[in-house]
């Protein structure tokens, strides 16, 4: 019985032990669960200063936030899933997936704080890697034709010249019949554009490693010329950037890309123009300018429609004079394509034929990150008298990425006429439409992939995707700075006049490689080359015709 008694006291304190046990871990949870997390900080918004003076710089409000916003998630059709593409540089963006069709797709990648991140790349099963879909890298319709003496042609369907190369000369032929043509005679690139336009490219100087051309470029038999650096990019040399010949003080963009004291009416007068009367349905001015970024917008847009207007004249009459000129050696439906190449295609470009507000808007913060760009050049490069170091090669010393892959830039408003592959079919762009590029990784062919944002009816319909060049799209930037640097030009004489507010400092200065005089013997150079163009075309058409085409 003792020791069932000493038993019995020993269960009760160790029972009474447990019980203080359980009291204790019940006030300590109890106290932890009452106890106020601490809430995390926001994180810090980016400030966005604006440029005030000529110390500052232009607000960035183009740009992202550097931490980055997901991107979308890409997907591409195929038999099975393949592998995921490489996530952006530092974007937190999802990968895209990959399908194991005949050729690979692409997944967009996050946004980091330049812009998009690369697009996720990778090959699968045997298809050949790149960002090309099926639709826009599949041959275009038509005939490939070998011709005597080496070189070759490819013809449209309906019998039209599309392209020519033959002994290093390049020709091309967009469907409303303007035509293209390179060349390289004496170490210069001869590059025709439309009659009586093109330019000539030579070797320039190199400074800081990096290699610059210049360009005499004609229009209208009026010559100018302009300095590019060069680009060696993904194995290939060269892409050509345009580099300013001059900057204006950095108080003067300062004030162009800041909003004016009050809004501004301005009058055009384009209202009697003949360009005006037939893009009148596609473009109309913004009835007040907030500041001068919008201004340079419509200069922009004008400058670019009044263009199309002229090339497309131009591009009829040489059509004409081809088509008469071929007369003894086509069949007459071959002689009525030359001179009509959109016959075929206006019943499928039946997109919208007025520029949006929201394209309008994407153009507009274009100009604000070029006024921005070409502000903090002419804060950090000071002016030199001297031309450099005489270069002998074009060759790029860095493989940077050219401007026209930029990440933080995918609005291009085309400079000029060109035919491109959407949907496996052939489509025409003229100047003054307008692409989102969607791609950021050429592929073989060093071509991207891009969405038309803005065309004319008789154009590739809006929201067709297509395959571009990167040199296209480069030429189309190219021609996007040189009219902003116009349409600062043509403010500073109109500012103080007609509403506009009156600016400060509009005097310029010599950039860091100021632009050589304009070649003389330019204007010859290229009329010697359509000359000889003529000869090529006139033969291809017979040797075609012999062929059967």
């Amino acid at each position: 019985m003792s020791m069932i008694g000493n038993h019995g006291k020993f269960l009760q304190n160790s029972a009474l032990i447990l019980l203080l046990g359980g009291l204790s871990v019940g006030v300590a949870i109890g106290q932890h669960k009452t106890t106020t997390p601490s809430t995390p900080k926001a994180a810090p918004t980016p400030h966005v200063s604006a440029p005030k003076t000529s110390t500052s710089r232009p607000a960035t409000t183009h740009s992202l936030p550097m931490n980055g916003r997901p991107g979308t998630t890409g997907t591409r059709t195929g038999t099975t899933v393949g592998k995921t593409g490489t996530v952006g540089r530092t974007g937190p963006g999802t990968t895209g997936t990959r399908g194991t069709g005949r050729t690979t797709g692409t997944g967009t990648v996050g946004r980091n704080g330049n812009g998009r991140g690369p697009t996720g790349t990778g090959s699968t099963g045997t298809g050949k890697s790149g960002t090309m879909s099926r639709s826009t890298s599949r041959p275009l319709p038509g005939k490939q034709v070998s011709l005597r003496g080496g070189g070759t042609a490819s013809l449209r369907p309906n019998g039209q010249i599309r392209s020519i190369n033959r002994n290093g000369m390049q020709i091309s032929h967009s469907l409303n019949g303007s035509r293209h043509i390179e060349s390289t005679h004496n170490g210069a690139r001869i590059v025709t554009t439309g009659k009586n336009s093109g330019y000539v490219q030579r070797p320039y100087v190199t400074r800081n490693g990096r290699t610059y051309v210049s360009r005499t470029v004609v229009v209208n038999n009026v010559a100018y010329t302009s300095v590019y650096r060069s680009y060696s990019y993904g194995g290939y040399c060269c892409y050509y950037g345009y580099h300013p010949g001059f900057y204006y003080a950095p108080v003067y963009y300062g004030w162009a890309y800041n909003p004016w004291p009050a809004p501004v009416y301005y009058g055009w007068g384009w209202g009697g123009a003949p360009w005006y009367g037939y893009y009148g349905g596609y473009f109309a001015p913004y009835p007040v300018y907030p500041s001068a970024a919008f201004w340079l917008t419509d200069y922009l847009i004008a400058a670019n429609l009044q263009a199309a207007y002229q090339a497309q004249a131009s591009a009829n009459a040489n059509a004409e004079a081809n088509a008469n000129g071929n007369a003894n050696n086509a069949p007459q439906d071959q002689q009525q394509s030359q001179g009509n190449g959109n016959a075929d295609n206006s019943a499928s470009n039946s997109g919208t034929v007025t520029l949006s507000p929201e394209v309008k808007a994407a153009i507009a913060d274009e100009v604000k990150a070029q006024l921005a760009a070409e502000q903090s050049a002419a804060q950090q490069a000071p002016a030199t008298s001297d031309g450099g170091q005489a270069s002998t090669t074009t060759t790029a010393n860095s493989d940077d990425v050219p401007p026209a892959l930029d990440p933080a830039k995918r609005t291009f408003v085309v400079a000029s006429d060109i035919s491109v592959a959407a949907d496996g079919e052939e489509c025409q762009l003229t100047q003054g439409d307008v692409l989102t590029r969607t791609s950021e990784t050429p592929d073989s062919d060093r071509k991207v992939t891009a969405t038309v944002a803005a065309s004319r009816k008789s154009d590739c319909a809006v929201g067709k995707q297509i395959a571009i060049g990167v040199d296209d799209l480069q030429e189309m930037y190219n021609h996007f700075q040189e009219q902003v640097d116009n349409g600062m030009k043509d403010l500073s004489s109109k500012q103080g006049k007609s509403g506009i507010p009156a600016a400060p400092d509009t005097k310029t200065v010599s950039s860091d490689v100021p632009p050589p005089p304009p070649d003389t013997n330019a204007a010859k150079q290229l009329q010697d080359q359509q000359a000889s163009a003529d000869q090529v075309e006139a033969q291809v058409v017979k040797e075609a015709f012999s062929q059967g085409s």
